[in-house]
């Protein structure tokens, strides 16, 4: 019983850590104050932002995520997207925990699955930043880049059936990302 209880709190441990803190956004478009806030307000609805903070300047938004929060990235395009604009940029800020990575390969990390492209071969471990490099998340010039540099299908779909099927059963999303 014991031995069950050190282990039920190791996964519990593990599930906590396994956390996305931060995602940061550059959103294009904008031309006043006014557009800064109705895409603040719209980022604030969504139900994993604790706060949002934005940057006048940069055209950016920094969203504090709830604790234990599952975060759904498009549903932060969307939100973007919903108040007139479009994602520039975005970034993901989380713990990892001996996450290895691989060039053009695919890894599942808090239940999302990733495609990471132009990284060298490394090990994953505390607070990391990545990138999301698919459409509609980066311009169309960074997103051709990275597009060009796999053949694999899925960073044209989003889609990981287009590329490794026989890993699933049904279409799955995935994330184009680089570090």
């Amino acid at each position: 019983m014991k031995k069950l209880l050190i282990l039920f709190a190791a996964v519990i441990t593990l599930q906590v850590n396994a956390q996305v803190k931060e995602v940061t956004l550059q959103a294009s478009g904008l031309t006043c104050a006014m557009c800064s806030n109705a895409i603040n307000k719209a980022l604030q609805k969504l139900p994993v932002a604790a706060r949002v903070q934005s940057n006048i300047k940069e055209s950016s938004f920094t969203i504090s995520v709830k604790n234990n929060s599952d975060v759904d990235f498009d549903a932060i395009r969307k939100a973007v997207e919903s108040a007139g604009f479009s994602v520039a940029r975005l970034s993901v800020k989380g713990d990892f925990n001996n996450l290895q990575i691989n060039n053009d390969s695919h890894v599942n990390w808090q239940g999302e699955n990733l495609h990471f492209l132009g990284v060298q071969k490394q090990i994953l471990s505390g607070e990391q930043t990545f990138q999301i490099v698919d459409k509609k998340f980066v311009t169309d010039k960074v997103y051709k880049k990275y597009a060009a540099s796999t053949k694999m299908e899925c960073v044209k779909t989003g889609i990981m059936e287009s590329c490794c099927m026989k890993n699933h059963t049904t279409a799955t999303r995935i994330y184009h990302v680089t570090i």
